[in-house]
């Protein structure tokens, strides 16, 4: 008996890939984005597609795929996006951002159809907003009013067969019994190590920036300019922009360092990754080597949108549909595919076991 899925905010596809790994039936998706929605059902011709903002959508609409499940156990997945809380957000608070109520709109579906199972990933600033305003809170207690049990935490890709640090938070909840996020299957506390950029990328056949790779889906990068050429020549293997010599530097980095901010995130834009290392976090911009450490670690050229997808642990028969920058704004958006297999494994486990 397979858990039926309603993927809400799908993106591209990332969790419900994971889920259909696990051995779920992917029911529906539902998203806004336009070149998303046409990933989503490339890769999930199975099932139904709402092309729509869920503010707008009415619980109703999606009455007669419930009723189809018959019997099987239904998971309502809920990965809003989450640039609202994240970190990189600068803007937040200083301006309200109309996608913040997004997980209330979730809410309405799981009040009104009450999954067995309900999931939802985000990144971690979602708890630290105050709790007055919290919307993670406001969706816990509605939860537990509705007589759900749930644990919810951060937890890092990487601890889970992803290769790519990346923190995130994660809530599964159901209304049958106690059930927890799974245990860590790689790192320090296992007996597997982390697995590594170069585990991911290194079969991929080699590129010069702006080339593509006809063979291989996706396996396109971008073009720099001359200037941008000497500087990733200039950066080693797990290197940064301290590699360089002065003529290569950005005024505004050379301004940042002398107030002694250039530290941390500010040292990763044009950085290179390290090949026996977990990637750094990708974002929507993860083919950019100026937005992030994207360069590959000794191809003088940002990442190639597969590359980033292999790092988010697609497949290479999940295609993306779009431009070259739509197509790296899906993955970036993504969640890792192995984290959404795992949290599927777990929660087919707790079925099992009722």
């Amino acid at each position: 008996m397979p858990i039926n899925v309603f993927d809400f905010f799908s993106g591209c596809g990332g969790t419900s890939a994971g889920l259909r790994a696990s051995g779920m039936d992917i029911v529906m998706g539902l998203d806004f984005d336009q070149d998303s929605s046409t990933t989503f059902q490339k890769n999930f011709p199975e099932a139904k597609f709402i092309h729509d903002d869920i503010r707008q959508v009415e619980t109703e609409r999606i009455r007669s795929e419930i009723e189809n499940c018959g019997d099987n156990p239904i998971l309502f997945s809920g990965c809003a996006p989450c640039q609202p809380f994240s970190v990189q957000n600068q803007t937040r608070n200083k301006k309200p951002d109309a996608r913040i109520d997004l997980l209330a709109q979730f809410g309405r579906f799981v009040e009104h159809y009450l999954p067995d199972y309900v999931l939802v990933e985000n990144v971690p600033g979602i708890q630290r907003m105050i709790q007055t305003e919290s919307p993670l809170e406001k969706f816990t207690t509605l939860l537990t009013d509705l007589g759900y049990i749930h644990e919810a935490r951060v937890i890092f890709s990487q601890d889970y067969g992803v290769p790519q640090k990346r923190a995130r938070l994660v809530l599964i909840a159901t209304i049958h019994g106690n059930i927890n996020l799974p245990m860590a299957t790689h790192g320090p506390s296992t007996e597997t190590p982390y697995v590594t950029v170069w585990d991911a990328i290194s079969h991929l056949p080699p590129l010069c920036a702006g080339e593509s790779n006809l063979e291989i889906p996706n396996h396109h990068c971008a073009s720099l300019s001359e200037l941008n050429l000497k500087r990733i020549r200039a950066t080693p293997e797990g290197g940064d922009r301290r590699n360089w010599s002065a003529d290569l530097m950005l005024k505004c980095h050379i301004k940042t360092d002398a107030k002694k901010l250039g530290s941390g995130g500010h040292m990763d834009v044009y950085g290179r990754l390290r090949r026996n290392q977990p990637s750094a976090a990708l974002t929507t911009r993860c083919t950019s080597i100026s937005n992030g450490r994207f360069g590959h670690p000794d191809q003088d050229r940002a990442l190639s949108v597969r590359e980033a997808a292999s790092l988010q642990t697609f497949p290479e028969n999940f295609i993306f549909y779009g431009k070259f920058g739509s197509t790296a704004r899906q993955v970036g958006n993504a969640v890792p595919v192995l984290l959404a297999q795992r949290l599927g494994d777990q929660i087919i486990e707790h079925f099992n076991n009722l």
